[in-house]
């Protein structure tokens, strides 16, 4: 029944025409009002019904916002009365003409409702189903003549204000930083806030009454001695309101444009502002003839979100500035790519935490409660730093602003939605501080996105996603009008985010590209897959740009929802994205991390993947696998240098075509290798180990490197984790040394393959080191009945990075001097 009580004033406000935003309080702490509406009356949940109990939370919460206002009218006072006082001198602040014009009518204002609030507090505090207060409201709303003399003054009084702030900077200091008491009951003494702020409350509050006096009645039996007296109350409001209802609504001259038509919502959501060097997260909203940057502000819990204004941009004088060489950028800060995959890995075990809190039935929501908070603040913080691409917009007359998004998908969608709007008869605009503070505050109840696109932020009944590997070919296109050099991109959301997963090669000079090339993509707890159309750009002196920028045009874009009905069949779906006028034809099918990463041995000994590596390596006479020194050659060869190396994945045919050759010791392999995309060469050596009977550092000591990697004493560890590579069979040492060293040669060049050890350790840790099916079944998996679900992988795969990283970190390790070493380990391998 509470939540009923905390939402009547959204019900009112839907019913009511003049009310078109919330309450403008926007740092209040937490009133008496919320706390009696939460968890004093939480023990009544289920039987408290309709009715005079009812009645008595309606009262409680509005007898607390009356405290709040009266302490906001208050605020107003303190300073009104030394300004006063001193307008006489020889060098007043004010005059006194100024003074009585900016604070017209807040005394009487402020005796009226602290009258009120007396007579009913006590009424409240000792509650008696019997209890009269009609005549209260009776009384307040036969006095709404004085709000009609501060209506009729408002406009002039804010206009006042404004000038005397600017002609005077002792006077700017006052208005900017009055101090509002908090309630009694709150610990947070006093709050800053502007004198327009508070100069609004009023024209606010004339409505509040109004909204209660619905509420009331509704709760209030027709035989109460109050009833009549709350019918005349509202009758009285409500006539007040309507024969000066175009005054006290000065937002309706707010959502209207130049030209007389109505300001609508065309588009809004969440995007990241680099502003002085950091980044900001913000609510951008697009309306039909400006661009409003907003800053969510924090309000006490249970009150409603309110937005302050950053910047805004009539549409008439905004321009996609085109940079040239004289053009200096901003340095955009990139995180290195393993501590945005440290803060997913942190996130999946908060998942994890809360599920276990859940199926425990003792002190859940407690725990549970506290997770979600830190959940949402890795979230919150993963959202915030991952975005890279620049989307630059620039005032004509003014100042350009950047914001950083996770997609070209989004940043073409902002675009477009603008240069769309931009075609009409457009008219510049200058909003006053009063319109602007309205059109913000509508802000709100405008919205089409209300919450950060993070986990913490969804109900539990929805869907988590799919964690697994998703096929994906991409077929063919048609549509374009004019020949081309086309290629497509594939990107998934992941945390909130969309990142770039694969992109096909560039198919030259045609209207009807033939690509046919698949793609294995790993999902998050992905939904949805995009696919984007470019075409390629070859003119050189547009590439003198910013690392993040993407100079290639933008021919089509287009998204699927990733059904798990659909995708998990056994069977490649096919479907048709269509943009613009084209359509990508596409297959995909969806295979679950289990499977994907099961082991199964190979029927063909004679070939290399799927067979031992002891029987390769004596096959071959090589203490490495012909595979291993071919495919890592190559890449340090011409792929070093590639950016996302062995994390980008490649053309899936190709892959196979590799593999195909290898394991039938093709005469034309190094020729192959030596064509092929370094991509599709790198996937190959991770295909390789992946496919392994076991993995390279074995199912036997697999326990063993779970228990030495946690060890505390960093001697005990060394000691430790160099005998269990001593443990290794020859083949499977020697080949992992090889792979070490090459990995950190290729983390040497991160600063411009983006791949850093940590990186390699995420990319690789999984396919070396992995539990058997066995290790499971004897229980040394924790939670081993849910090994294969997302969350527990997530914290077993941290483990194994952790192992690989070691060893990545650890001094160049040799084998002759690792074998020469006898150091005793008493554990049991």
């Amino acid at each position: 029944m509470e939540e009923e009580v905390l939402c009547y004033l959204d019900k009112v406000l839907e019913d009511e025409d003049v009310f078109e935003c919330g309450d403008m309080d926007v740092e209040s702490p937490l009133t008496p009002g919320d706390m009696l509406l939460t968890p004093v009356h939480r023990q009544f949940r289920g039987d408290i019904e309709k009715g005079l109990e009812m009645k008595k939370l309606v009262l409680s919460g509005f007898l607390a916002s009356e405290e709040i206002y009266i302490n906001q009218l208050e605020a107003l006072l303190l300073p009104m009365r030394p300004l006063k006082a001193t307008a006489n001198l020889s060098q007043p602040v004010l005059s006194i003409q100024q003074v009585e014009t900016i604070f017209y009518k807040i005394q009487d204002i402020f005796e009226i409702h602290k009258e009120f609030y007396d007579a009913l507090l006590p009424h409240i505090q000792q509650w008696d189903e019997k209890v009269a207060v009609g005549h209260l409201f009776k009384k307040l709303a036969s006095q709404l003549g004085v709000y009609k003399a501060f209506v009729d003054n408002y406009k002039t009084a804010v206009e006042t204000a404004e000038k005397c702030r600017q002609a005077n900077t002792q006077f700017q200091q006052i208005s900017e930083n009055l101090k509002v008491k908090g309630p009694k009951d709150s610990k947070d003494c006093t709050t800053n806030v502007t004198m327009e702020a508070l100069l609004y409350k009023p024209i606010d509050r004339v409505t509040r009454s109004t909204l209660v006096l619905h509420d009331l009645l509704k709760h209030t039996p027709k035989d109460h001695p109050d009833f009549p007296l709350l019918q005349d109350a509202l009758r009285i409001s409500q006539n007040f309101l309507s024969s000066i209802n175009e005054e006290i609504d000065p937002r309706r001259t707010a959502i209207t444009t130049p030209k007389g038509e109505a300001r609508q919502l065309v588009k809004d959501g969440f995007l990241v502002e680099m502003s002085e060097g950091s980044r900001k997260l913000r609510h951008v909203f697009l309306f039909t003839d400006l661009l409003l940057c907003a800053k969510m502000k924090k309000t006490s819990a249970g009150r409603h979100q309110q937005y302050e204004c950053k910047w805004y941009i009539p549409l008439a004088d905004l321009t996609f500035q085109l940079l040239d060489d004289s053009d200096v950028l901003p340095h955009i800060q990139v995180l290195p790519e393993h501590e945005i995959e440290e803060i997913k890995i942190k996130i999946s075990v908060i998942k994890s935490d809360i599920q276990k809190e859940k199926k425990a039935l003792k002190g859940q929501s407690r725990n549970v409660e506290r997770l979600r908070k830190k959940m949402n603040e890795q979230e919150s913080w993963l959202l915030l730093h991952s975005p890279t691409i620049p989307f630059r917009i620039h005032n004509k007359h003014g100042k350009s602003y950047l914001f950083l998004l996770s997609s070209d998908y989004e940043r073409s969608e902002w675009r477009e939605s603008i240069q769309k709007l931009q075609k009409k008869d457009l008219q510049t605009c200058q909003l006053s501080s009063v319109e602007l503070q309205v059109l913000t505050s509508s802000c709100c109840k405008l919205r089409t996105v209300h919450n950060i696109p993070v986990t913490s932020n969804k109900d539990d009944e929805e869907t988590s996603g799919l964690y697994g590997f998703l096929h994906v070919i991409v077929h063919s296109a048609k549509g374009f009008k004019e020949s081309a050099n086309l290629y497509c991109t594939l990107e998934v959301d992941s945390y909130g985010y969309f990142v770039s997963k694969a992109k096909t090669r560039v198919f030259r000079d045609t209207t009807e590209p033939q690509w046919n090339e698949e793609f294995e993509i790993e999902l998050e707890g992905s939904q949805c897959l995009r696919i984007l159309c470019y075409e390629k750009c070859y003119d050189k002196t547009k590439l003198n740009k910013d690392d993040n920028e993407i100079v290639d045009i933008i021919m089509g874009k287009g998204q699927v929802q990733l059904d798990p009905q659909t995708v998990q069949s056994k069977n490649w779906h096919v479907d048709v994205i269509e943009m613009n006028g084209i359509k990508v034809e596409f297959s995909m099918k969806f295979t679950s991390r289990d499977l994907s990463l099961k082991r199964t041995p190979s029927k063909k000994q004679s070939g290399v993947f799927g067979v031992k590596i002891s029987i390769v390596t004596k096959r071959e006479r090589s203490k490495v696998p012909y595979i291993v020194r071919q495919c890592i050659e190559e890449v340090e060869k011409r792929g070093i240098d590639e950016v996302g190396i062995y994390r980008i994945s490649g053309v899936a045919t190709d892959i196979q075509a590799l593999k195909a050759a290898f394991d039938t010791n093709s005469k034309d392999i190094l020729v192959m290798l030596s064509d092929m995309d370094i991509n599709a060469i790198a996937g190959t050596l991770k295909l390789y180990f992946r496919e392994l009977p076991e993995p390279l550092l074995t199912d036997r000591l697999y326990p063993a490197f779970m228990e030495g990697i946690a060890l505390s004493d960093p001697a005990a560890k060394e000691n430790c984790m160099m005998h269990l590579l001593r443990s290794l069979p020859d083949p499977n040492l020697i080949t992992f040394l090889s792979l070490l060293e090459h990995l950190k040669r290729v983390a040497d060049k991160e600063p411009i393959n983006k791949m850093s050890l940590h990186n390699l350790g995420t990319v690789f840790g999984p396919t070396l080191l992995r539990p058997s099916e066995s290790e499971v079944t004897k229980g040394h998996i924790t939670l081993a009945s849910d090994i294969w679900s997302h969350d527990v992988m997530a914290q077993v795969s941290v483990t194994w990075v952790q192992v690989l990283l070691y060893y990545l970190q650890h001094p160049p390790i040799s084998f002759a001097e690792l074998k020469r070493n006898t150091l005793y380990f008493s554990t049991d391998v």
